[in-house]
């Protein structure tokens, strides 16, 4: 058979005549109209208006308690002892008083926040080594140049964990007691496990395997982080699973913060407990704080945080006063919107002339 002889000249770029290649399919065109416009803007004001007071008190019913606790009490010591690198392997402990004027019911979460510690550093987010804390031995001995110069201590033995982020984790250490009315002092207990998120636990960070050797036979010929004072292995003398780069305060502070201002997990109010059952009673506290982490540097703050939680989270006001602005705003359009509507007549008569 012969070839199909090919259009030329100018009809040969033309679409076919079908209806989508013609623009003939049909299609609905709306009326916008006052009657039409003017209501969807009310109902979208009152839509926003109801959620902005809807999350606003449920931010509200949650309890929130901040403490600054860099040089108050007998904490002042401490903080003019950090400022001299040289006292960093010296210990220092202090006492912070508060009280608390109404119980907090239900589960009590404890933070540590810092204030002006920019974790959001792309040259510090990346001086990491993710194939080391999945466990992986040849990353172990061998750690990635992205963790220089903390990927060698001085006599060039190899880091675990490498990198700045794990060099400046947070080291300080709480212990919280309730002062009973005619009694001695009670110590709160905190859950200090299962603080984590299930994949940053399960996924992210995993011990090398150990094929029946300990956990400090496997780091053999590694080397702690240069202002760490014991090694990765040693992180929690008090549970042993909790060792090495699947201890939780280690993962919490890997996941760096978007912003300078921020705060992390430390624990959470152990209810088990007759006396915290219902929550923390209302009445005077203390916090002994074994002091390690220097803010001089970098002209930070340090404070712990008391909080309850609702299914919204904590108390973050920047939804609920997104919603109610963004409700005003459209309410406002939707009156200016009525106003000309209702002067220049549906029709716009009054604009003829």
């Amino acid at each position: 058979m012969g070839k199909a002889k090919v259009k030329s000249g100018p009809l040969a770029r033309r679409p076919d005549n079908s209806a989508f290649k013609q623009q003939r399919l049909p299609a609905w065109s709306p009326m916008l109209t006052a009657n039409t416009v003017l209501p969807f803007f009310y109902f979208m004001a009152a839509i926003c208006m109801l959620l902005g007071v809807w999350l606003l008190l449920t931010v509200q019913s949650t309890q929130e308690m901040k403490l600054d606790y860099t040089e108050a009490g007998s904490c002042n010591l401490c903080y003019q002892k950090r400022q001299n690198a040289s006292n960093a392997a010296q210990s220092c402990t202090c006492k912070v008083m508060f009280s608390i004027q109404k119980a907090f019911k239900g589960d009590v979460f404890f933070y540590y926040g810092l204030k002006n510690f920019h974790q959001n550093l792309r040259r510090y987010m990346d001086s990491r080594d993710d194939g080391q804390m999945v466990g992986r031995k040849r990353n172990l001995k061998n750690p990635s140049s992205y963790c220089q110069p903390f990927d060698k201590d001085q006599t060039g033995v190899p880091i675990a964990p490498c990198g700045a982020v794990a060099n400046s984790i947070f080291n300080d250490s709480f212990t919280l007691s309730y002062h009973q009315p005619g009694s001695s002092p009670v110590r709160i207990p905190l859950l200090r496990r299962g603080i984590t998120w299930y994949t940053d636990e399960n996924v992210k960070f995993r011990n090398p395997k150990t094929e029946n050797l300990t956990l400090a036979e496997v780091f053999k010929d590694t080397a702690p982080p240069l202002y760490w004072q014991k090694p990765v292995y040693e992180l929690d003398p008090d549970d042993p699973t909790n060792n090495g780069f699947i201890n939780e305060d280690l993962i919490i502070w890997m996941r760096e913060a978007a912003f300078p201002n921020f705060k992390k997990l430390y624990g959470v109010l152990n209810r088990a407990d007759e006396v915290f059952a219902k929550g923390l009673p209302a009445g005077n506290y203390t916090i002994d704080i074994n002091y390690n982490f220097p803010v001089q540097y970098f002209r930070g703050r340090k404070e712990v945080v008391l909080t309850t939680l609702t299914w919204f989270g904590g108390q973050n006001h920047f939804l609920p006063v997104a919603y109610l602005v963004t409700s005003s705003l459209i309410l406002l359009l939707a009156v200016v919107l009525t106003v000309i509507w209702w002067k220049f007549g549906k029709a716009g008569k009054n604009m003829q002339e």
